[in-house]
């Protein structure tokens, strides 16, 4: 049994074709519109009617001399021919469609009315200039599928006018010429569209690259913050635990109910640490390593700058004796290390050779850590080279810093250093800093975070 068919015919060549000719862009915006100069996003319009003031007084004249047609029916095809041209920036596949049908009038026009001598066939030599001018506006806005469909439309009229015109009145063919110079139009201007368009999209996948990246760094920064400071909760949770479940044999006389409570304190402890090395395992990626050492803090600065000269930059350190990690709070004395040792890094990186200074000023309730590097002795470039940092500096500093409710404030200075204060929230914090108390060869920063004269040696400037 032979099923129907079922289903619209098959579109034939002519409709598939003409489809794409009746589907114009979406996109109405000018040529050069998104240009941030004023002159540059006219200049479309400005050419428009540069064509049309030039094409026009010489589309009559050569239909009215050359082809023997009217004055009157000369400047109407003319001005049919021309004026679209003022649609190209915005919509030049309609405007395609009027200069085409007033090219196919001028043609018909030049065959039956004309009487003039010779003159080349069929393509009359203003109307192919205005017709190759509207290809450049189309190519750069419509698709390519639109510009084939234009430019076999274009060969295809071309080719059946051609025939009529085997006579002795016209000089020359010249529709081979007209198909090729539109096809070629059409080519440059198709290929610096998909061009742009191709930039484009990697601009756009570039800033989304680097924002993935941003967000990857801020994620990793996190995760390694919150790591540290599951140590430091850790800690307090197991003296919590074994303060609760040692309290019935070190107190004595412990009532029955206030010993089931301590077991239930030191039970609730045990099951929260348990769930804190969970989240630790999600935590910690796989090339993280144990990291089991014990979390640093302002007891290890000293160290740390250390290091840092050993590194060759010349670091000096100004720290009350007071200031010690009993004195705050842990998660306190991890950011305050952590803050400092990215700074420092940052100078080892950014400014090899420079001097640079770290202290730390306890005042009233707030602790303001500030590192301050002068200009290197030569303007020598990065040790990472043309290589990418791995941005996690900037971002660690302001994570630490809003974790703990603080202000960062970070910048360049005039001579060419760099500057990274922290204000940090510290309750019960005083003043203990004194003239007498001052390690020797330090001395305290001025209220700007800078330090004072007696940080430089002889003959060097004050940062």
């Amino acid at each position: 049994m032979i099923k129907p068919f079922a289903g619209p015919a098959p579109a034939g060549p002519v409709r598939a074709l003409l489809a794409p000719l009746t589907r114009p862009s979406a996109d109405h915006a000018p040529l050069l519109g998104q240009s941030p100069r004023r002159w540059v996003r006219r200049l479309p319009y400005l050419a428009a009617v540069a064509a049309i003031a030039s094409l026009l007084p010489t589309g009559i004249n050569v239909l009215s001399s050359d082809y023997g047609i009217s004055v009157g029916l000369a400047a109407a095809l003319s001005v049919a021919q021309t004026v679209p041209l003022l649609l190209a920036p915005t919509r030049p596949l309609p405007a395609w469609w009027m200069t085409a049908g007033a090219g196919l009038l001028t043609a018909l026009a030049v065959l039956f009315v004309g009487t003039g001598p010779t003159g080349p066939w069929p393509w009359p030599p203003p109307v192919l200039v205005g017709y190759l001018l509207l290809m450049l506006p189309l190519a750069l806005r419509e698709p390519r599928r639109t510009l084939v469909a234009v430019w076999l439309t274009t060969a295809a009229a071309g080719l059946a006018m051609s025939p009529l015109g085997f006579t002795d009145r016209f000089g020359a063919d010249d529709n081979l010429l007209a198909t090729a110079l539109t096809g070629a139009v059409l080519v440059l201007g198709g290929a610096l569209r998909e061009r742009a368009e191709a930039a484009r999209r990697l601009a756009e996948q570039e800033h989304i690259s680097e924002a993935e990246r941003e967000r990857r760094t801020l994620l990793e920064e996190r995760a390694r913050i919150a790591r540290e400071l599951h140590d430091v909760v850790a800690h307090h949770m197991s003296v919590i635990a074994v303060q609760a479940a040692s309290a019935p044999y070190r107190i004595a006389g412990v009532p029955d109910e206030a010993a089931e409570e301590f077991t239930a304190i030191a039970g609730t402890a045990r099951e929260s640490l348990t769930e804190m090395r969970r989240l630790l395992g999600v935590l910690r990626s796989e090339d993280s390593g144990a990291e089991t050492a014990p979390q640093p803090g302002i007891g290890q600065l000293a160290q740390l700058v250390d290091t840092v000269r050993r590194a060759g930059v010349a670091a000096e350190l100004a720290l009350d004796p007071e200031l010690t990690d009993d004195a705050l709070p842990p998660a306190v004395g991890l950011s305050v290390h952590r803050i400092v040792q990215e700074a420092l890094a940052n100078v080892v990186r950014h400014a090899p050779g420079a001097r640079a200074w770290v202290s730390l000023t306890a005042t009233g309730e707030s602790l303001l850590v500030t590192v301050v590097n002068a200009a290197p002795p030569e303007r020598t470039g990065s040790l990472e080279g043309s290589a990418e940092g791995t941005g996690h500096g900037l971002v660690g500093m302001r994570e630490r810093v809003r974790l703990l409710g603080g202000r960062l404030d970070t910048g360049p200075l005039a001579d060419g250093g760099f500057r990274v204060a922290a204000v940090l929230p510290v309750t019960g914090l005083t003043d203990t800093r004194s003239q007498d108390s001052r390690p020797s060869g330090t001395a305290s920063p001025d209220p700007d975070g800078t330090p004072a004269e007696p940080w430089n040696a002889p003959g060097e400037s004050t940062v």
